[in-house]
């Protein structure tokens, strides 16, 4: 992956910005920590991004993501938001004033977020990736059968991980995530699955391939204004998109580029899986109000196990009544 062409992919967008400052007579500098580093710590959300579609929709072909701003962008996130409203209020879910008071989709920022390539679909899958994805597909269990174990859940479902980068992908619900700095190290907590991420900045080089975890095994350094975070050592059950969680890297950029936003991108990097690199970018939006809360999941693992014995009683409703 060109490293540098990326850099300079997300120094345009951060220029952007600050030439919009600029023009309208304000001026900024990004901060700095107290040793040196530029200072992109504090509470984010992108619970505004929710709803956005991660490659672009085939009613934009042709189109750029500057080409669909003002109000055509505001129509498409009030689109959004009314569709979110209308399927996600009612008895079973969150008071309908937590909808109405909280959810505010029509501030979304992007009308997709793949960036790169520039026709915002993500790459066709390598023969390798697509044999990949047939061996999955053959092996799923079938659309609408019951869990015969915990095993044929996902991990999501388990409360164990929304892997990377889903732990801070937008959702409906969990989208506080907080970023904290000190000499050496970035760690940032996401309050989906309560994960954390402790990435060092010393240099020093990725653990062995033999040590994988549900996260990867992070590594960053600063170019620039921008926190360049490298992350490697997946394993196989929480990969990405089906990726090879062997030769699959992950590079993030993060550049504060205004004082309540972070830019934040990530190029998937997988030869064994897709054609060639791609891209996709969102803002992390600065929210004192959103701190990270607990994630009690489905407290006590209960609705784990009440899946399991629903899919069992069902299948002694079902013996008994092939027995008659």
């Amino acid at each position: 992956m060109n490293r540098r062409l990326l850099s300079v992919t997300v120094g345009v967008l951060a220029a952007g910005t600050l030439l919009s400052l600029s023009s309208r007579g304000q001026t900024w500098t990004p901060p700095k920590t107290p040793w040196g580093d530029p200072d992109i710590q504090g509470w984010f959300s992108n619970t505004n991004e929710d709803g956005t579609p991660l490659e672009r929709p085939d009613k934009f072909a042709g189109r750029s993501l500057d080409d669909v701003k003002g109000a055509e962008l505001a129509a498409i996130k009030q689109e959004t938001q009314d569709r979110t409203l209308k399927t996600f209020s009612g008895p079973l879910h969150a008071p309908e004033h937590w909808w109405q008071d909280d959810l505010h989709l029509v501030k979304g920022a992007q009308a997709w977020f793949l960036i790169d390539p520039p026709d915002g679909k993500i790459p066709p899958l390598t023969p390798q990736g697509k044999e990949r994805a047939a061996t999955r597909e053959r092996t799923r269990r079938p659309p609408g059968s019951r869990p015969d174990s915990w095993l044929d859940l996902t991990l999501y479902d388990r409360c164990i991980t929304r892997g990377l980068p889903g732990s801070m992908m937008p959702a409906i619900y969990g989208n506080s995530y907080q970023i904290l700095q000190s000499p050496g190290y970035v760690a940032i907590r996401y309050e989906m699955v309560h994960e954390t991420r402790v990435i060092p900045l010393d240099g020093s080089p990725h653990a062995p391939t033999s040590v994988r975890s549900y996260m990867g095994d992070a590594r960053g350094h600063w170019e620039g204004n921008t926190l360049v975070v490298e992350t490697t050592n997946f394993r196989d059950d929480s990969v990405y998109r089906g990726a090879n969680a062997s030769t699959l890297k992950l590079i993030e950029h993060f550049t504060r580029i205004a004082p309540d936003k972070v830019r934040w991108s990530v190029t998937v990097d997988d030869p064994e899986t897709w054609t060639r690199p791609w891209t996709f970018s969102m803002p992390l939006t600065v929210d004192e109000s959103q701190k990270v809360l607990e994630y009690s999941c489905h407290e006590g693992n209960y609705g784990l196990r009440n899946i399991l014995s629903a899919a069992r009683a069902a299948d002694q409703k079902d013996a008994a009544s092939g027995a008659k």
